[in-house]
């Protein structure tokens, strides 16, 4: 339920703010509705160039504010060359650290700091990637002549992770700013291998300032603009974004819970298909933007691939390898004897555990959520893999869509949602924490290893989805139904069955 934090990670990556002044402010809407600001800073001396960047956004949930802030710093040479980065982000009662410096031997020390727990370890920088300074210069060199067209790598500290970035020149055109009509060049940046679906428009002055970027936002235009403080620090507005997420249902489901379901899903706008391919759910694109989906059917992946080290190890967000986290994990699962019936005792204790459901919450880490039992789906997801984790069980986070027959004052729609997969044998199987069970009514769209960035970026597809016919089971002839030899049904845990909590 927490997308937007990520769209604005890539936001400030791929759209760099570089400014000659000391200081720029920018004003950030969402369909002309003001929710934010963004500061930034630049200092240049003879041998260095040092760029602060101070996002602070205001969303609610549901009339609940959620206020988060991101703080960025990047140290270069004045050739663009990487000395160190530095990201302060908070998604929680705890920021989260980000610290990384270049050392005599060109690779990078970065400390991560997440829910109160530090890691240290080494960064071999990407092969032509940038900072903030970097890909400036590089605009620069390239040029505005329209129609120029080619690829920048920019880092994000936030995630440490590089976007491969395609750029090409539209032309000069004159924009309206808050303060007054600018002549800028147009550029459009669309992240390489996204067919055109995650893409940014901005337009910059000669010297590769941004002082107007344009990008989707689940469905919402989010834009910034450059204008003076006064016009930045000014009110913001309420724009409920969860309410912006919902899907309508097409019909009432909570009598087909416990049954397999086929879905007819149209998806509007340029995406490709966003729904995932699973033992308990199996995809078919019919055409036309159309896509059968159907969840909880004996259909077993023969291709299903099985665990790979991040299913298993633990990271800044799903703290596995803490004491504490493997306490409470051999506390509560006791003498089990499966896997299955250790995963079934950790969704068990943690539907009661996390006590105090907490909208405000951004997104926390396993360790966080642990001392505050304060959260929602994601910190269940995260919390019941991090438990799996520290017993050897091979797990992950899923993202998608659950069904609820009321949320927010809306009836009968599915919402953004997140539960646990784990790998059982030689198949996963999903455990929802959050909504007690599992069952034929959540519609997957990613997987991930627990991280906030994985959940964000399946989230940016929920705006173009419309869910056109839902049908049970008992009303298809071709479709193969659970098997009932080991007693289990969509819920039950058995072969065949779509989930097992």
């Amino acid at each position: 339920m927490r997308r937007s934090r990520a769209v604005l990670a890539v936001l400030l990556c791929l759209v760099p703010a570089y400014a000659l002044a000391t200081e720029t402010w920018m004003t950030v809407m969402l369909d002309g509705r003001k929710v934010g600001k963004l500061k930034i800073d630049r200092e240049a001396g003879p041998d260095k160039v040092t760029t602060t960047q101070v996002l602070d956004f205001r969303l609610t949930r549901i009339k609940t504010p959620l206020e988060m802030r991101t703080e960025l710093k990047s140290v270069e040479s004045a050739g663009g060359s990487p000395l160190a980065f530095y990201a302060k982000s908070s998604m929680s009662s705890q920021d989260n650290l980000v610290q990384g410096e270049v050392r005599d031997d060109g690779a990078f020390q970065v400390a991560n700091t997440v829910g109160g727990q530090s890691r240290v370890n080494l960064l071999i920088w990407p092969t032509g990637a940038a900072l903030v300074e970097g890909q400036r210069l590089t605009m620069v060199r390239n040029g505005f002549r329209p129609g120029t067209s080619y690829q920048t790598r920019n880092f994000d500290p936030v995630k440490q992770q590089v976007a491969t970035v395609d750029v090409v020149v539209v032309g000069d055109e004159a924009v309206d700013l808050p303060q007054g009509r600018e002549t800028l060049h147009h550029l459009k940046q669309t992240l390489a291998g996204s067919n055109g679906t995650q893409y940014v428009d901005v337009w910059v002055n000669d010297h590769g300032d941004v002082r107007r970027g344009i990008a989707p936002l689940l469905g919402f235009r989010m834009e910034m603009a450059a204008c003076d403080a006064t016009c930045a620090n000014a009110p913001d507005q309420d724009v409920d974004l969860l309410r912006a997420a919902m899907v309508e249902a097409p019909r009432p489901m909570a009598n087909m819970r416990p049954a397999p379901v086929r879905y007819l899903i149209s998806i509007r706008g340029n995406h490709t298909n966003p729904f995932i391919e699973t033992d308990e759910q199996h995809v078919h694109e019919m055409g036309d933007n159309l896509y059968q989906v159907d969840v909880g059917f004996a259909v077993p992946r023969s291709d299903e691939p099985g665990p790979g080290t991040e299913d298993t190890a633990a990271n800044p967000w799903v703290q596995s390898d803490s004491p504490d986290i493997q306490a409470l994990a051999k506390r509560v699962v006791g003498d089990a004897p499966t896997d299955l019936q250790r995963m079934r005792r950790l969704r068990s204790f943690l539907s009661d555990y996390i006590n105090e459901k907490g909208l405000d919450v951004g997104y926390a880490s396993a360790l966080e959520t642990i001392r505050s039992r304060r959260g929602d789906c994601t910190e269940h997801a995260v919390l019941l893999t991090a438990l799996a984790r520290s017993l050897g069980i091979p797990a992950r986070v899923v993202t998608g869509i659950v069904y609820v027959d009321r949320f927010g004052g809306a009836s009968r729609v599915f919402i953004p949602h997140a539960w646990t997969q784990a790998w059982l044998g030689n198949r996963w199987v999903s455990f929802d924490s959050a909504q007690r069970r599992f069952d034929s009514t959540h519609i997957a769209l990613g997987t991930g290893s627990g991280d906030p960035w994985r959940f964000f970026r399946s989230m940016s597809v929920l705006s173009s989805i419309r869910i056109e016919r839902a049908t049970p089971a008992s009303a298809l002839m071709d479709m193969p139904l659970p098997s009932s030899g080991d007693g289990a049904g969509v819920g039950g845990g058995g072969k065949g069955a779509a989930g097992a909590d």
